[in-house]
This record gives C-alpha cells, sequence and structure tokens, in this order.
C-alpha cells in the first residue's frame, strides 16, 4: 500500500489544503501529505534544504540568472540534462523546465518612503517568487514597483526592510517536509517581521498570496499573535480603491482565484482590484487548484494539466482582453494550460494608474 500511494498521493498532492474548504470537520489531508514527506526524506536532503535557506540569497540569485540562461533554449535540449538528474536523483527531487516559463525577475530592494501625514505605514515584503520568475510580459515593471506605486497613490508609507532577500514564506520547506530548513527560516521572518513592524505596530503585506499565507502560517508555528499579515490586494481593496479616480477599462478579463487567496479570504478582494480594469470580470465556473504548487507542477507537469484542463477549455471558448490572478507560480500553471500571457492584477492597476490617472 505504501509503495502504491508513493505516486497518487506524497509525490502529486499538491498540499494546496483546498480539501478542508469541502470537509465538513475541516480536515486538511495536506497536513499528513507533509508529515509523510518529512518522514521520507533523507537526513542529507534535510541538510541540503538547510542549506539552502541559510544562503537563501545567492540561492534566489543563481535561480534567477539560471532561469534568464535558459529562457531562449528551447525545454527539449534543457530537459536532456535534467531528465539524465531526474533519472538518478528522482522525478520528486530534480524540476524540469518548459517553454512558457520566463527569465528571471529582479532582486527584492529594501528601503522607505514616506506617506502622507495622517496616513498609515505598513512593512512590506515582496515575494522572492517574483525574484526566480519574471513577468509574462516584457518590459512589465516589477511586482515591488507596482505595489509601492499604488500606496504611494495611497498616501500610504511603506518600508520594505532590510534583511528581505535572505527570507522566504518558508513554504518550499514547509509543502517538502523539511523540517529543519522550515524551523531555521521561520525563525529568521519573525525576527526580521518583529524589527521591522515595531513588535506588531504596523501591519506587514506581501504581494503573492501563497507567500502573504505562508507568512501567517510562520507566525502562528512560532505562536506569534501580535503581528497581522494580509495580502496586497486586500490591503489596497481597503485602501486604495475607494479613492482612487475612474480608470479606463478593457472589456473582459478572465480571473483565476488561487487556493490561497480562497482559504485566506482574500477572493473578493483580487475581484475588486480586477473590476477596476476591467467591465467584466470572469471567473470559470470550473476554477480550482492550478496544481503548480510551487513547483510541483515542474517536478510533476501532469499534474498541472489534470488540474487546469477544465478551466482551460471553459475559459478557451471565447477572447478575454486580460488573463489575471495574483499569485505567480498560479500565473505560470495558468499560461501552461491556456497558452495566454496570465498577469499579477496588481501590476496592471499600477500600469493603468500610472498611464490614466491624472497626475
Amino acid at each position: 500500500m505504501r509503495e502504491s500511494e508513493e505516486y497518487k498521493v506524497i509525490q502529486t498532492c499538491a498540499v494546496d489544503g483546498m480539501c478542508q474548504t469541502n470537509c465538513p470537520l475541516h480536515i486538511n489531508t495536506g497536513d499528513l501529505v507533509r508529515r509523510l514527506r518529512g518522514e521520507e526524506n533523507p537526513a542529507a536532503w534535510q541538510l541540503g534544504w538547510s542549506a539552502v535557506g541559510k544562503a537563501w540569497n545567492p540561492f534566489v540569485t543563481v535561480a534567477s540568472v539560471a532561469m534568464t540562461a535558459i529562457e531562449p533554449v528551447p525545454a527539449k535540449a534543457t530537459n536532456v540534462l535534467t531528465g539524465a538528474a531526474r533519472a538518478v536523483l528522482g522525478k520528486d527531487r530534480i524540476p524540469m523546465v518548459s517553454d512558457e516559463l520566463p527569465g528571471g525577475g529582479k532582486r527584492r530592494v529594501p528601503g522607505h518612503r514616506g506617506g502622507q501625514p495622517g496616513r498609515p505605514e505598513v512593512v512590506y515584503m515582496p515575494a522572492c517568487v517574483n525574484t526566480m520568475f519574471g513577468s509574462a510580459v516584457p518590459q512589465e515593471e516589477t511586482m515591488q514597483f507596482a505595489v509601492i506605486e499604488l500606496l504611494t497613490a495611497a498616501g500610504v508609507g511603506v518600508t520594505v526592510p532590510k534583511g528581505i532577500n535572505s527570507i522566504c514564506c518558508g513554504t518550499p520547506w514547509k509543502s517538502k517536509g523539511m523540517t529543519k530548513g522550515y524551523a531555521e527560516m521561520r525563525a529568521r521572518v519573525v525576527d526580521i517581521m518583529r524589527r521591522a513592524s515595531h513588535d506588531g505596530e504596523l501591519t506587514v503585506i506581501s504581494d503573492a498570496v501563497s507567500c502573504s499565507e505562508g507568512f501567517v502560517h510562520e507566525l502562528e508555528y512560532e505562536g506569534v499573535t501580535n503581528i497581522r499579515v494580509v495580502d496586497a490586494v486586500q490591503y489596497i481593496a481597503n485602501e486604495l480603491l475607494p479613492s482612487l479616480p475612474e480608470l479606463p477599462k478593457v472589456h473582459s478579463a478572465a480571473l483565476h482565484p488561487t487556493c490561497s487567496s480562497t482559504r485566506m479570504g482574500w477572493n473578493d478582494a483580487i475581484r475588486k482590484c480586477a473590476e477596476a480594469i476591467a467591465d467584466e470580470v470572469y471567473v470559470a465556473n470550473n476554477w480550482g487548484c492550478c496544481g503548480f504548487a510551487g513547483d510541483r507542477g515542474m517536478l510533476h507537469p501532469e499534474l498541472t494539466a489534470s488540474a487546469t484542463a477544465r478551466e482551460a477549455a471553459e475559459l478557451g471558448r471565447r477572447h478575454f482582453d486580460l488573463y489575471l490572478s495574483a499569485n505567480r507560480t498560479c500565473e505560470l500553471g495558468m499560461e501552461r494550460a491556456t497558452g495566454k500571457p496570465w498577469r499579477h492584477v496588481l501590476n496592471v492597476l499600477a500600469e493603468r494608474m500610472v498611464e490614466f490617472a491624472p497626475a
């Protein structure tokens, strides 16, 4: 039984927690799968991921450079090498690349921008996933630029803390059952959050819904209850949209909610941001988890193909001017499924605000 469940349960569970939303007893089977993965992980693999966490800044930089280097190379050619590594180390250890993957993004930049008198201040922790994977649209401004432009337009002061490039929401370790590395990373995150937020005086935001959820869970694991974390879409929907002048809208936008935005109650905020830039916002009746699940869609592409098939078929029956979501890896999964360029809703909102809003 254990051998038969290895692929169907251990390797191809997205551990997205969506099972809990349908379970009358609120059981999250993903928690079991993470525990089973942790029990399976060899000590050397645990130590390796712990080392990666300690060197997260250079690791992310190298990953970004590597993504840029392989972007022009056909995936078939690159996967000759990754295929050999997968044969030796296992398909659940070494990812495959695909042609829709973009080049790397830009490093996160610490700093402070003051707000208007009487307006709030926030701590902004940009997600490292936007450094690893750049935009689907060439020359698009970075996610960090977009969020800061939106916050500044609302008069909100914003601080990106020192040490930001050394931290992560911890999801890569948690989802893989890398317990030692996860404990080390979340301790580092909580320390930076405490100092940057003045021990909870300031709200903390992030810009990828799975990462925002990951930060929430890191605080929960450490027993910290006085620091508030929300996703940037939620904060901007509350603080910016009520005062934003009406912008010219495109006719239609397809919107893909995510597992994290569903579990955390942020879907309404994503829709509100999308409705500020599109007359019609369409969520597929067959929407669901994209199955990309961090890097799971690169380890097991068949998981993403299966998870997105019905949603992609429904969206493919008509044309949309924009394809929007709120999480970079989910956007990659949907781009693979539909062949369309999926973008973060806040990137597009900031772009249109800069272009059309009165100075």
